[in-house]
Formats: C-alpha cells, sequence, structure tokens
C-alpha cells in the first residue's frame, strides 16, 4: 500500500467512524496536528502509534505498515488551488520575507526548522466571528561558517 492509497483508506474509514482527529491521535499518543500529518501521507509514525491509529479506525495492518514508511514530501501543484490552503500561500508570499527580517534580527543568520517543529490549531472565540488562533514553533539552526 502506498502513501496515496493509505490517505484515502484513513479519510474513508474517519468518515465512517465520525472520528475527530483528537479522537485518533488520543488512540496514538500524539498530537492532532502530527497524527494528522502522518495520516495524510506528509509525516511517518512509530510502530505502536501506527497500530493504533489503524486499530481506532478499524483498518489492516497494511495501513498501520504504510503509516510507519517515510514519506517522499513532494507537492503536485507550484501554486496550491484549496482556498484554505491557497491563503496560506498567500500569506508566506506577502509576509515570508518579514517573518525573514524578524527572525534573522531576533536570531542572527539562520532558519527555522520544520524538523525540530510543531504546530497547534485551535479556536479563537470572538464576538465577531471565531478566529483561526496557529502557533508555529520551530528550532532555530544557525548558518555555519565552514
Amino acid at each position: 500500500m502506498n502513501k496515496a492509497e493509505m490517505k484515502e483508506a484513513i479519510l474513508e474509514a474517519k468518515h465512517q467512524r465520525g472520528l475527530a482527529w483528537s479522537a485518533i491521535a488520543e488512540a496514538a499518543g500524539l498530537s492532532p496536528e502530527f497524527t494528522c500529518s502522518a495520516c495524510l501521507g506528509m509525516n511517518h509514525l512509530q510502530e505502536t502509534s501506527a497500530t493504533a491509529v489503524a486499530q481506532i479506525l478499524g483498518l489492516t495492518s497494511e495501513v498501520a505498515d504504510a503509516l510507519q514508511a517515510f514519506p517522499n514530501k513532494s507537492w503536485d501543484k507550484v501554486i496550491p488551488t484549496d482556498p484554505l490552503i491557497y491563503r496560506w500561500y498567500e500569506m508566506i508570499n506577502v509576509y515570508g520575507e518579514t517573518i525573514k527580517e524578524m527572525i534573522n534580527e531576533e536570531f542572527g543568520d539562520g532558519i527555522m526548522s520544520a524538523i525540530d517543529f510543531k504546530i497547534k490549531v485551535d479556536r479563537e472565540k470572538d464576538p465577531q466571528g471565531d478566529r483561526v488562533h496557529v502557533t508555529i514553533s520551530g528550532k532555530f539552526l544557525p548558518y555555519k561558517s565552514w
């Protein structure tokens, strides 16, 4: 089973069972964000977590094996077309250079890791309409001279 087949099976089972990512993540012993990313094929899970995800979804060991496989992180489109994902693309295009300047000013010349990285998505109540609150935390990695 490849990652695309795995993703399709997981999303179908999630829908059929009416499960939230938080319930699946609790079974895996991980955050909802990381668990979702692995289930969508962009990260891998250790055996215990992969087995727990497959079990809660009522899926086979083939799915658990696919969840453990290292991903090939690639994108089909240069510019995303899903409206929500496109807005993130737009934010990075508009504010990416600003974020880079702010990080370099605060930390020096380097990057924010997407490997040693955490993300949390929450609902923020607001009387004018609820807001999406995203917290992103990545380790700073300075460039080295050699």
